[in-house]
């Protein structure tokens, strides 16, 4: 168990802990700023939401660098990555801050493409991330702190920025997941196999 694996494990021991403190309602008053409030264990999911966030990529960096990359890392990081998302985007459905087919529509994306993925592998190829796989990662990560931040500072300016990105992150999601399928629309068209003349 190398560092690099070490920090995706914790990347995913980290999914059911955000989960836990965005889904438990504690006993403590929020914090008030006027008008604009927000529940202490909601601004904790969101710094270990960010934590967690901050290493994606790093362990593959770190793997990358020091030669130590394993078939377990392979499979563990886009795992905890897939976990960490859909384990926050399931939460916002729970708590009423996003719709449940964005929901739907981010993680059956990332499954369909987890799936493509496996596939290319079977095959010995590896499908690279995209330009808009990378984007759709960002914007991803936006939506969710400004969700979780429940669209501070902007509800301030009255502009409905929690909104903007939501459809933004829905959006890219689909197109980036287009864009997947087209560029490699070889790897799910087979030739049929040539029928075999058994006899009797």
């Amino acid at each position: 168990m190398n560092l690099a694996n070490r920090i995706t494990l914790a990347r995913i021991f980290l999914v059911p802990i955000v989960a836990f403190f965005l889904l438990v309602k504690l006993d403590v008053n929020p914090l008030t700023l006027g008008s604009y409030s927000i529940s202490y264990n909601q601004i904790f999911a969101l710094l270990l939401f960010i934590i967690a966030a901050s290493t994606d990529g790093l362990d593959g960096y770190i793997a990358r660098k020091r030669k130590i990359v394993t078939n377990l890392g392979k499979l563990l990081d886009p795992l905890a990555d897939k976990l960490l998302v859909g384990a926050v985007l399931i939460s916002l459905v729970e708590m009423g801050k996003l719709d449940a087919w964005v929901a739907i529509v981010i993680i059956s994306r990332e499954w369909a493409v987890t799936g493509l993925r496996q596939i290319a592998l079977l095959d010995g190829v590896v499908v690279a991330a995209s330009k808009w796989g990378k984007w759709k990662t960002t914007i991803q990560i936006v939506m969710i702190v400004v969700l979780l931040l429940n669209n501070l500072p902007f509800e301030y300016l009255h502009i409905p920025v929690d909104t903007i990105v939501v459809w933004a992150a829905a959006i890219i999601t689909v197109y980036s997941g287009i864009d997947y399928f087209v560029k490699n629309k070889s790897l799910i068209v087979e030739t049929p196999n040539q029928p075999q003349n058994l006899g009797k």
